[in-house]
C-alpha cells in the first residue's frame, strides 16, 4: 500500500471518512463514534474541554455532552448504561461488555498499579476490606466520603506523581484497578467509588475469558480501530505487552481477519483489517485534542502523517515549542497546522496563544478553514469569540481570517 492509502484507512477506520450529520447528533450517533474509537481516553486537564468530550465532537460536529455523560456515569431500565472506566489506553471509558476482557489486567492490578500501593498495603491490611465496607453500607463514594466514614487521620503518602493523596484514596485506586470498585458517576469529574456489582451488568461479570482469549479480542478490536497497522501499534492501543499481542496477530491472520501488508516507507509489517475500507479522498476538518484515538501514539502519527507531535503540558514554560495544550489540525486527511488553545470561560473567549504552519502548507487555505473549526469549537463550548495570539507563523493569517 502506498502511505497516503494507509493514511486513508487508518482515517476512514477512526470514523473520519464518513458525511457529518446533518442535524443535532443523536443519542445514537455519539455512541457510533465507539464503534470507530471502542475507547475515550480520560484525563483530568480542562484547558479547553475534558479529554473525552472531543474526540466526539471532532468526528460528528456539536453535540450534547450529556449525552456522554448519561452513557458513561448514569443507569435506568430506559436507558442502560453503555460506557464504564477502566484502564484501556490508560483511563478511559469502555463499551461496558469490554469490561470483562480486562479482567486478565485486573488480576495484575490485585495490589495496585505501582509499587506504592503495596506499601499502603502491607501498612494498613485490614484497610481494603474497611474501605469495601463502607461502599456497601452508604453506596458510591468519593475517597474524601470513605475516609470520613472511617474517621481516619493519617499521615498523608505520597504517590507515584508526587501528588498528595491520603492511604484511602491510594486503596480505593487500588480496589478500582482490582476490578473489586468501579465508578459509577462523575461529580466535578471527581470519581464516585461503588461495587463493581452494582454497576457491572450481571452478564458481563459472569463472563471470564482467559487471559489469551480476552488479549485476542482486544487486539481484534484495535485492528479495526486502526483499519491498517503494526504489531506496536495494535499492542500499544489497549497497553498490551508484544507477547501477548504477537500470538493473537498469528490467529487473526490464520483466520483471515487481519492480512500482512507492506506500506511504503514503512519498516516493518502492517496489518490491514478485513474489513477496513480505503476511501478515495478524505475530506473535511477536525481539530484533535492530544489524547485523541487517532494521534495518541506519537510514533504512528509520525509514520501516517509525518507529524512529529508531544505535548508539552508538563514542559516549563519557558521551553515549550507549540504551547501548553496543542490541537493538531486535520484537513482533507492530511495534518497541517497545529493550535495552542485555552477557554477562558469566564470572559466567553476561545483564547489561540499560538497557530503554526506545516512545511510546504498554503497558509490562506489552511487559516481560512482553520477559523471556520475555530469558530464551530467556540459554538460548541458556548463561547463567544476567537482571539488568536501573536506566536506561531500562521497567526497573522488566522487573526486576519478570524478578523
Amino acid at each position: 500500500m502506498t502511505l497516503a492509502a494507509a493514511r486513508r484507512t487508518a482515517l476512514a477506520a477512526q470514523g473520519f471518512a464518513g458525511a457529518r450529520p446533518s442535524g443535532p447528533p443523536t443519542r445514537r450517533t455519539v455512541m457510533k463514534v465507539l464503534d470507530s474509537t471502542r475507547l475515550l481516553q480520560l484525563d483530568s486537564v480542562s484547558a479547553v474541554v475534558r479529554a473525552h468530550y472531543a474526540p466526539v465532537f471532532s468526528r460528528i460536529g456539536a453535540y450534547d455532552q450529556g449525552f456522554l455523560d448519561e452513557a458513561a456515569w448514569s443507569h435506568s431500565a430506559r436507558r442502560p448504561r453503555r460506557l464504564v472506566e477502566y484502564w484501556a489506553h490508560e483511563a478511559a471509558l469502555i463499551p461496558v461488555e469490554d469490561w470483562s476482557l480486562m479482567r486478565w489486567r485486573m488480576v495484575d492490578y490485585r495490589l495496585g498499579r505501582w509499587r506504592g500501593f503495596r506499601e499502603v498495603f502491607e501498612r494498613n491490611p485490614m484497610l481494603a476490606d474497611d474501605v469495601l465496607s463502607v461502599v456497601k453500607e452508604f453506596g458510591p463514594s468519593t475517597a474524601g466520603e470513605v475516609e470520613r466514614h472511617l474517621e481516619l487521620d493519617r499521615p498523608r503518602a505520597k504517590d507515584h506523581w508526587g501528588w498528595n493523596h491520603s492511604d484511602t484514596k491510594i486503596v480505593c485506586e487500588a480496589l478500582f484497578s482490582a476490578g473489586e470498585l468501579t465508578v459509577s458517576k462523575r461529580v466535578g469529574f471527581q470519581r464516585y467509588y461503588d461495587l463493581t456489582g452494582a454497576v457491572i451488568p450481571a452478564e458481563v461479570l459472569a463472563h471470564e475469558p482467559s487471559e489469551s482469549e480476552a488479549v485476542l479480542e482486544l487486539v481484534r478490536r484495535a485492528a479495526r480501530a486502526h483499519g491498517i497497522g503494526t504489531e506496536t501499534d495494535l499492542r500499544d492501543y489497549y497497553r498490551l505487552k508484544r507477547s501477548q499481542t504477537e500470538p493473537a496477530i498469528a490467529e487473526l491472520l490464520a483466520l483471515g481477519e487481519l492480512e500482512q501488508v507492506t506500506v511504503q516507507g514503512w519498516d516493518r509489517p502492517a496489518y490491514l483489517h478485513a474489513e477496513a475500507r480505503t476511501p478515495r479522498r478524505v475530506a473535511g476538518s477536525a481539530l484533535l485534542c492530544p489524547f485523541d484515538p487517532l494521534i495518541f501514539f506519537r510514533d504512528r502519527t509520525e509514520r501516517l502523517f509525518d507529524f512529529h507531535y508531544r505535548i508539552e503540558i508538563y514542559t516549563p514554560e519557558h521551553k515549550r515549542v507549540h504551547g501548553y495544550y496543542v490541537f493538531p489540525f486535520l484537513l482533507d486527511g492530511e495534518l497541517v497546522a497545529r493550535v495552542d488553545l485555552r477557554a477562558e470561560r469566564s470572559t466567553g473567549r476561545l483564547l489561540v496563544p499560538g497557530a503554526f504552519l506545516e512545511p510546504g502548507r498554503d497558509a490562506t487555505r489552511v487559516a481560512g478553514e482553520l477559523a471556520r473549526a475555530l469558530r464551530d469549537m467556540a459554538d460548541w463550548l458556548g463561547l463567544d469569540t476567537v482571539q488568536v495570539g501573536e506566536k506561531g507563523d500562521l497567526a497573522p493569517e488566522l487573526r486576519r481570517e478570524i478578523a
